[in-house]
């Protein structure tokens, strides 16, 4: 009778810490529901990501839940983001701006984030719509 466990039975190691950033992403996705200036989707697909590295049994759970599950679909099968969350990141990304400049934040900072989320915008208005 040997006193080492059957390598079969132990935890993969490796798949902890993409398992941590799946839940990690998961939570501030959920957070992102109530939160008007945390996005939900990208943290989102990238939870379905790192379940993908980590437990597939996750993964599709996220890829087939209800709510969340189209957007991440969409982004997977066409890289599409439906326009309607177009509208809600550009909208939210907006709003983060005024509240800065109406907050007397020095210029540097206004200027370094209409360059960050004006990128960002641009990418997201660039991709294809989804269905």
């Amino acid at each position: 009778m040997s006193l080492m466990p059957d390598p079969a039975n132990r935890p993969r190691l490796r798949h902890l810490p993409w398992l941590a950033l799946g839940w990690t992403a998961v939570a501030l996705g959920f957070a992102g529901v109530v939160l008007p200036i945390l996005p939900t989707t990208p943290f989102l697909i990238l939870a379905a990501f790192a379940f993908s590295k980590s437990s597939p049994r996750l993964r599709q759970w996220l890829v087939d839940h209800n709510i969340f599950g189209g957007p991440i679909r969409d982004w997977e099968e066409k890289g599409a983001i439906r326009p309607r969350y177009k509208v809600m990141a550009c909208t939210a990304m907006a709003l983060v701006l005024l509240v800065s400049i109406l907050s007397n934040l020095s210029g540097m900072v206004i200027l370094i984030q209409i360059m960050a989320m004006g990128g960002a915008a641009a990418f997201i208005l660039s991709r294809p719509n989804g269905d």
